[in-house]
């Protein structure tokens, strides 16, 4: 601990001003003596038994709403919440309702911008009949039966390729092995993605048609998210009962996997809370700091990929171009840190904005484009901006 205060003591010395060694101890203490990063859990578990409206009702007066699920990772966070082995399955916010509409396997609204969820390429003619799924041959995309069995192209996300994959399954059987082995059944947001796609397959002399992830169905949020991720159980849904319309998640059988029941049944539930809040009232980066800190915990920090989605999912609403993060730099040590005391690790900077920060007009801190590919910019904190407050609390 001495040895941590004399570095401290050395540090002193490079500074230019009280106010600048202030900052620094400030942030640099909570570095040091705060838990390592950590995303409280995002999800509650109520453990009463209630239909699913009145699951809703409760879960939209005491949290937001009712779960919505955006990927793999989110199911494994609600199922840490369900803390009683007893529970079979957890009523989640999906219901059936009355409109079909065609969704992408890959369903985090996170890895789509602006339209490029609703980019679609069918052959003349298609969609023409009640088949819910898709597949692209040659090129354009045909409505086709889900059980027929086909080649497919998977994605994987860490790399962003595309892999052709030469054996022939049921649209589920693909989108199950994608999902092992990759990321998810592809999706195609625009038309130099499609031509690279079709690309691949003819380099893999597929000849036949191939899967893509996009399917047709008429299930829908309770918060009204756009996420069209499923995680069905097999032989689900075929809703034979005919009013089976609201979905549970299995908790210890079919770990994690979705089914349905009636919603007059009476289940435990799981509610979803919203951390991240998008204010748009336009600050300076100061102002915004201060009204994060005096009305919920402070300006986001973005110390995951986790929360780098998250912030991509609220930050599409805002009215201005860049809204703040709470990220800063120091002029004397060259870094960039966030508010909550962490050195920069994850990092999603736009060219040239990252190095070369010239402190001779004022602090540059940080804020995350509200379009496009939702990068870091570094900016003046005197500019007027919507921003993120968290109610993380670490």
């Amino acid at each position: 601990m001495w040895i941590f205060f004399l570095h401290i003591r050395a540090w002193y010395c490079l500074f230019r001003s009280e106010m600048e060694v202030i900052a620094f101890l400030s942030l640099l203490i909570t570095a040091v003596f705060s838990l390592s990063a950590c995303v409280p859990h995002h999800y509650h578990f109520v453990n009463m038994n209630l239909t699913w409206t009145e699951a809703q009702r409760y879960c939209r007066e005491n949290y937001t709403d009712l779960a919505t699920i955006n990927n793999k990772n989110d199911i494994e966070e609600l199922l840490k919440s369900v803390n009683d082995d007893q529970v079979q399955y957890v009523w989640i916010g999906l219901q059936k309702t009355v409109s079909y509409k065609w969704k992408w396997s890959l369903g985090d609204p996170a890895f789509y911008t602006g339209n490029d969820s609703q980019y679609r390429n069918w052959a003349q003619g298609q969609p023409n009949g009640d088949d819910d799924c898709s597949n692209m041959n040659p090129g354009q995309w045909n409505d086709y039966e889900c059980n027929n069995s086909l080649p497919f192209m998977c994605y994987r996300d860490s790399s962003k390729e595309y892999i052709a994959v030469n054996q022939t399954m049921t649209w589920r059987a693909a989108q199950n092995h994608c999902r092992e082995f990759y990321t998810d059944l592809v999706s195609v947001r625009n038309q130099p993605e499609n031509q690279q796609i079709e690309k691949i397959r003819n380099d893999a002399h597929i000849t036949s048609g191939v899967w893509i992830g996009l399917f047709r169905d008429s299930w829908e949020w309770s918060d009204q998210s756009n996420s069209s991720f499923r995680n069905w159980r097999t032989g689900v849904p075929d809703n034979d009962g005919g009013n089976e319309n609201c979905a549970v998640v299995w908790v210890n059988t079919d770990h994690g996997q979705w089914g349905y029941r009636t919603c007059s049944f009476k289940y435990p539930f799981v509610c979803h809370e919203d951390k991240l809040v998008l204010i748009k009232q336009n600050l300076s980066w100061p102002e915004a700091l201060k009204y994060c800190r005096e009305n919920h915990v402070d300006l986001v920090s973005v110390h995951s990929e986790q929360i780098q989605r998250r912030v991509m999912n609220v930050v599409q609403k805002a009215s201005t171009a860049e809204v703040w993060l709470g990220l800063r730099h120091s002029c004397t040590m060259g870094i960039w840190f966030w508010v909550n005391g962490e050195i920069l690790c994850n990092q999603n900077w736009a060219a040239g904005h990252r190095t070369g920060v010239d402190c001779r007009d004022g602090p540059r801190v940080g804020a995350v484009q509200s379009g496009g590919d939702h990068r870091w910019v570094r900016l003046p904190q005197t500019h007027k901006l919507n921003f993120i407050c968290t109610n993380y609390e670490d």
